[in-house]
């Protein structure tokens, strides 16, 4: 038996049953698969499969095969699958190569054979669905540029501002943080100040609020950074009564700490401390440096806490501002998926309408009304082989009239022969179909019919005219 290179580039295994557009034999099954064979091989027990599940099922060694279990005709070594006793059944690829397929992708209505869905349209279908290797999700194939581009949640860009790269899905959350996100300024109305300077800017700007450098001892202005002077200057009064009580308080503190110390006056010699109470004076002095340090720590902690307080307010309003966003945004996703729904339930019926209409559109170009119907069949000898096979054993043609509004008819042909003549004859039927404006017309149908196959050469026609019995819709005609 010959060998087969098992270096095949054929990757994919069977073909869907669904796409022929006819009952497949089980001679064209892949034992393994269930599918149509693709790239049919053939091993020693008779089974056929394709190359991609024969490689799959022996590259880890031989294998006994399944199907001659199941059919009770096991016998080693005939039934032992080996990549060595393989060949290419290049009959059983004509034959399928040459069946019917249509598209399985819905709005697609390609058809042709198993060998054209193969080569020119299989993976190549604009209307297949496909995954986008960034966000897994189902894409047209004539869309995936587009989503590629515009719509993957997955896919990089660049930060227009600072140029550093990340995934779409973050570009928000990089907006709260890029340094150089230009942000405006409520006050004066200059914008795109980046946010690395905007700090600096509101601290610089004259339209700028900020509080009195006196709110520590209890001012509670807030006046413009271009007008802080001439605040100052016009509440130096009330500033200067603010200070008041801190200062007095100072002072009291450091006269306490002042009488802890055993002073003694003499109106001769002024001050002065006995040798033996230094240490007194000296713990004294120490007590206020360390009283007026705590004054400064306490005051340096005030000015945090108001800082904070401030960074809380703003971040409690940011956090107000981004749940309200987060709501504006879920009713937004929500109308949009309810739009995209209509909109789906629309092409759906758009799509029905469609083919129906371009069915129709098939009709009326082949349809007649003046009782004549040529009808050319294509593909003669593949149809025959097809009738032959039983697949395809009877052929509808177009519907024609009688006139405008006459009777509606239409002829069956079988290739292959029809009851009697079947094996030896062609049999050709004339049908009288349900038309729109029967009502209209005598009935039964009592017309005379003229069947006529056409010889090509113009040399001999075969002619047969009849009259339809009464009880008869049909009737026929072999040669």
């Amino acid at each position: 038996m010959a060998r087969i290179s098992m270096d095949c580039s054929s990757s994919l295994p069977g073909i869907p049953l669904s796409v022929l557009s006819v009952p497949m034999e089980n001679k064209y099954k892949c034992q393994q698969c269930l599918q149509v064979l693709r790239k049919p091989v053939q091993a020693q027990c008779g089974h056929r499969f394709c190359i991609h599940c024969f490689k799959e099922l022996t590259s880890s060694g031989p294998k006994p095969c399944e199907a001659c279990r199941q059919e009770e005709i096991y016998e080693e070594p005939i039934s032992v699958l080996n990549s060595n006793e393989v060949f290419p059944d290049n009959a059983a690829g004509r034959e399928i190569a040459s069946l019917p397929a249509r598209c399985l992708n819905q709005g697609c209505s390609w058809t042709g054979s198993i060998k054209q869905y193969e080569a020119q349209h299989e993976g190549r279908c604009e209307l297949e669905q496909i995954k986008c290797d960034a966000c897994q999700a189902s894409v047209l194939r004539a869309e995936i540029d587009r989503h590629n581009e515009r719509e993957c949640e997955a896919r990089t860009l660049n930060c227009k501002y600072c140029k550093l790269t990340f995934h779409f899905k973050d570009i928000k959350a990089h907006d709260d943080i890029c340094l150089k996100f230009p942000l405006p300024c409520k006050d004066c109305g200059k914008k795109k100040i980046p946010r690395e300077k905007f700090n600096e800017h509101i601290r610089s700007c004259a339209k700028s609020k900020s509080a009195c450098p006196f709110s520590e001892v209890g001012c509670k202005s807030v006046v413009d950074n271009g007008k802080l002077r001439e605040h100052e200057h016009s509440s130096t009064v009330e500033h200067l009564h603010l200070l008041l009580p801190m200062v007095l308080s100072l002072t009291r503190t450091r006269a306490e700490v002042s009488e802890s110390g055993e002073w003694q006056e003499d109106s001769g010699l002024g001050l002065y401390r006995a040798p033996e109470e230094g240490v007194n004076v000296g713990a004294g002095a120490a007590a206020s440096v360390h009283a007026v340090d705590l004054e400064k720590k306490v005051t340096a902690l005030e000015n945090i806490i108001c800082v904070l307080n401030r960074e809380v307010e703003r971040s409690a309003l940011k956090v107000e501002a981004f749940a309200h966003q987060h709501c504006l945004d879920q009713e937004k996703i929500e109308n949009l998926v309810s739009k995209v729904g209509q909109l789906e339930r629309a092409i759906a019926m758009r799509d029905l309408q469609l083919s129906e209409t371009e069915q129709m559109v098939r009709e009326l170009q082949s349809c007649t009304y003046d009782g004549i119907f040529v009808w050319k069949i294509s593909e003669f000898s593949r149809r025959r082989q097809e009738a032959v096979a039983v697949r395809m054993p009877t052929m509808f043609s177009p519907a024609f009239y009688s006139s405008k509004y006459g009777y509606k008819m239409c002829l069956r042909l079988y290739l292959n022969g029809d009851g009697t003549g079947r094996g030896t004859h062609l049999s050709l039927f004339f049908v009288v179909m349900r038309g729109k404006c029967d009502a209209l017309l005598k009935w039964p149908f009592s017309q005379k019919v003229t069947l006529m196959l056409l010889d090509q050469n113009n040399r001999e026609h075969i002619i047969d005219a009849f009259r339809p019995d009464e009880m008869c819709l049909a009737s026929c005609f072999c040669c």
